[in-house]
């Protein structure tokens, strides 16, 4: 990038980009423990999925996922949710 706007928005694209993959990785990670704690049986896995459903509803927020992604995803930990409890 030659021109100083196009500097500009190649230097925020890469912060953005740093900020938004930092915020997917938490996400991400806290949904995996929320799979295992599901898949494991665990008494905590009320409070896996809340968390996971929480920064599902951070992420969506600042735009880091769609918020129709952030429903799905949300509404796929609930429904294994209530399997394990109606077990």
């Amino acid at each position: 990038a030659n021109q100083v706007p196009a500097q500009k928005t190649t230097h925020r694209s890469v912060k953005r980009y740093a900020r938004n993959l930092s915020v997917r990785r938490t996400t991400r990670t806290a949904i995996v423990q929320a799979r295992r704690a599901l898949a494991a049986g665990d008494a905590d896995s009320d409070a896996a999925v809340h968390k996971a459903m929480s920064l599902l509803d951070i992420a969506a927020r600042k735009g880091v996922f769609h918020k129709n992604t952030a429903s799905r995803r949300k509404a796929r930990l609930a429904a294994a949710l209530n399997r394990l409890q109606q077990e």
